[in-house]
């Protein structure tokens, strides 16, 4: 029996810059919440919960739409989704913006700790998150993959010296041009593996 067209939901992919809205807005809406709040109600901690509020609901609304247009979740938006919806929620209700804190460490924890176990046991496991944007050969993907793991684990201990070490305007600074900025170096720094390892063009006759 032939399913008609109108019976099923129809996936749609997300445009590059509508993409990009969802993965950066919230973020960005978090940022700038904080620095008006914490004008507004002059202290950085009450500044902080206020931004993570808004910023568990513009996260759960990004989720939304992106799972309306694409019908699934990818694995990383999903997993940082989640822990921003939890330890946002637990920031607000408990009054404490230490939990927002632990999010970039439980994330890169989390990513990184797969990533090498995963390398450990024989699998590639950046390849599902890359393997759309870059071809490389097996042993290519075994070492970004363990590069991307310690990568990931090095974050997260940079996270807790940070926030633990320094003030909350400091911290979120750290979080937002510190680890950008170390993971767009980083992945300059990648680029004479991929180059190495990318399938050779084919020549013409």
């Amino acid at each position: 029996m032939a399913t008609s067209p109108d019976s099923k939901t129809t996936a749609s992919a997300l445009s590059p810059q509508l993409k990009l809205a969802l993965d950066m807005g919230p973020l960005i809406v978090f940022f700038v919440t904080f620095f008006v709040a914490k004008r507004v109600v002059e202290d950085d901690t009450q500044g902080m919960i206020w931004a993570t509020g808004i910023f568990v609901v513009v996260t759960a609304i990004a989720l939304a739409v992106s799972y309306a247009i694409e019908r699934k979740l990818h694995a990383m938006p999903l997993i940082t989704g989640a822990v921003v919806l939890v330890m946002g929620g637990l920031t607000v209700y408990f009054n404490d913006e230490r939990f927002i804190k632990y999010k970039p460490t439980i994330v890169s924890g989390l990513m990184g700790s797969t990533l090498l176990i995963g390398w450990a046991r024989g699998k590639s496991l950046i390849k599902p998150l890359l393997g759309s944007t870059l071809e490389l050969d097996d042993a290519g993907w075994r070492t970004l993959t363990l590069r991307w793991g310690f990568f990931f684990l090095v974050v997260a201990g940079l996270n807790e010296l940070v926030w633990r070490s320094t003030t909350t305007s400091v911290w979120l600074n750290f979080k937002l041009f510190g680890i950008l900025g170390l993971t767009f170096l980083f992945m300059l720094l990648q680029q004479p593996l991929i180059q190495r390892h990318s399938p050779a063009p084919p020549t013409e006759d």
